[in-house]
């Protein structure tokens, strides 16, 4: 059996946010699974010196515009949030914690907080907003909220920041299949002829 494509994630990523929409159809199209993981792109950046693409001169413009049409080209619901970006340790560290106990609930946690972001404008960068986002799935609100805070969890996400660079990681999305990169919304194509054809 092939191995799970992996796919790597900030939840303020907005082309994060569509590719999240899409990736696990396109794969269960193939045959695959898809392991998901989340991380920090403040983190990625302090190796790569990059920085969020709407603080870029000139870029920046573009990029607001391109996300809204990238929205309507792949069809899925948007509404440019505010404040944007926002730091999501909370939410990642959240779906961590999840993971460790239950796969699916984590997948539908992180379905639910891209689209409390980027559908509802909710601020996912606050632990308060996250925990309620997790409790209206039925996770154990106060349980969360303790688990955010603990060494344990923060040290999981942190490893997965670390792994994920060593594994060349340097945005949001980002896409492994049997180690070939594919970084970006728009490598959809791409990634759809690389599974069909078994590599080109």
């Amino acid at each position: 059996m092939a191995e799970p494509i992996d796919f790597y994630f900030d939840f303020s990523s907005p082309y994060g946010y569509f590719m999240s929409e899409k990736i696990d159809g396109i794969a269960a199209g193939f045959g695959r699974k898809v392991r998901w993981h989340p991380i920090l792109l403040g983190v990625v950046y302090t190796v790569s010196e990059g920085k969020p693409l709407t603080e870029l001169p000139l870029k920046g413009d573009y990029a607001v515009r391109d996300i809204a049409r990238s929205a309507r080209f792949h069809g899925v619901d948007y509404a440019k949030p505010d404040p944007f970006p926002i730091p999501t340790q909370a939410a990642a560290r959240a779906y961590y914690w999840l993971h460790d106990q239950d796969c699916a609930l984590a997948r539908r946690f992180a379905h639910a907080v891209y689209r409390a972001y980027f559908q509802s404008g909710r601020n996912i960068g606050t632990p308060e907003v996250v925990v309620d986002i997790a409790a209206s799935l039925g996770v154990d609100g106060p349980a969360l909220a303790e688990a955010l805070q603990s060494d344990p969890v923060k040290t999981r996400l942190k490893t997965a920041c670390t792994d994920a660079i060593a594994r060349g990681v340097f945005g949001s999305p980002f896409v492994l299949i049997d180690g070939e990169a594919f970084w970006g919304i728009d490598r959809l194509p791409q990634i759809e002829r690389w599974l069909d054809a078994d590599g080109f």
